[in-house]
């Protein structure tokens, strides 16, 4: 079996994925940034079942050429092994847990956020080429792009009044720039998805506090719901089928993720949580299926 990373003794399972976000900042990669278009959506080989909020992001940023995953028993169920030396990955959980009320009046349920290990099949030998289900892209990502637009439940209205893209909460609309005034057309859609998610946040839709609430740029609810559209948006980019762009990963922008990461360590996993909720908000359910209940929209 493989030698256990040290990161992996470590209880606090929100501090171990933090740590492994910011070990990818710190070398200059940017993980909500990575799509998924050309490796396939993340999900377990054995179940076929996706893998959701923190996990997706945790699981792509891993590069692995196709993103099937399974467990060890899974593994030997198929008739495979590991190759020598591989090391798993980990996939976070909420298991509730009944504990005693801290005033001795009887028992509660707790959400208590758990891990289990996965290995890539790219770590794997020997498990038939029948069981691993090829890649499909879509052929046109326009169309795509346009057809989440044209259904999404409650959609905004978008206007195209000034060269700034935004959305407003208060009149509930988004402003973009006309769509010749792009590099591309994929451009162009990659930023209106990113106001689309922003728009989810609407007291009409999900209510989210950190756009229905005054915060000022730079504070830990400005961050979170940037956070989320930018990791919204990537979601939406890979489904279309538009490829990764050149991101601007400048030393700044990626400082000041990891200065904010380093001060709340739940950060990561809750915005994740909530671009979930977006995205499944956009699409209508319809291609996204929950595996588990988590608490207060944390999904993990």
């Amino acid at each position: 079996m493989e030698n256990q990373n040290n990161d992996l003794r470590i209880r606090d399972v929100y501090q171990i994925v933090t740590n492994r976000v910011l070990e990818l900042l710190e070398k200059g990669e940017v993980p909500w940034r990575k799509t998924w278009t050309n490796t396939g959506l993340p999900r377990n080989l054995a179940t076929g079942k996706e893998y959701k909020g923190i996990n997706l992001l945790l699981l792509t940023s891993l590069g692995y050429s196709l993103n099937y995953f399974l467990t060890f028993q899974q593994l030997r169920d198929m008739g495979g092994k590991l190759k020598e030396g591989e090391k798993s990955h980990i996939v976070v959980y909420w298991k509730w847990i009944e504990t005693e009320k801290p005033d001795g009046g009887g028992k509660e349920v707790k959400p208590f956020l758990r891990y289990y290990r996965v290995y890539n099949i790219n770590q794997t030998e020997g498990i038939p080429e029948s069981r691993i289900p090829k890649i499909t892209r879509p052929k046109n990502p326009i169309d795509e792009c346009e057809f989440i637009i044209k259904t999404m439940p409650q959609c905004p209205e978008i206007i195209h009044r000034t060269e700034q893209p935004y959305y407003n909460p208060k009149d509930d609309f988004i402003n973009m720039p006309l769509m010749g005034h792009f590099e591309t057309s994929e451009n162009y859609y990659e930023t209106l998805f990113h106001e689309l998610v922003h728009s989810t946040g609407h007291n009409s839709r999900l209510n989210r506090k950190e756009v229905m609430e005054n915060h000022a740029f730079g504070t830990e609810m400005y961050s979170i719901e940037e956070l989320t559209a930018e990791m919204g948006a990537c979601y939406l980019k890979s489904l279309t089928g538009i490829r990764e762009s050149v991101s601007q990963n400048n030393i700044s922008y990626i400082q000041g993720w990891i200065k904010v990461l380093k001060k709340n360590r739940k950060f990561i996993i809750y915005a994740s949580s909530q671009a979930q909720k977006a995205v499944e908000f956009i699409l209508k359910d319809e291609l996204i299926q929950e595996e588990e209940n988590s608490p207060e929209g944390l999904k993990a």
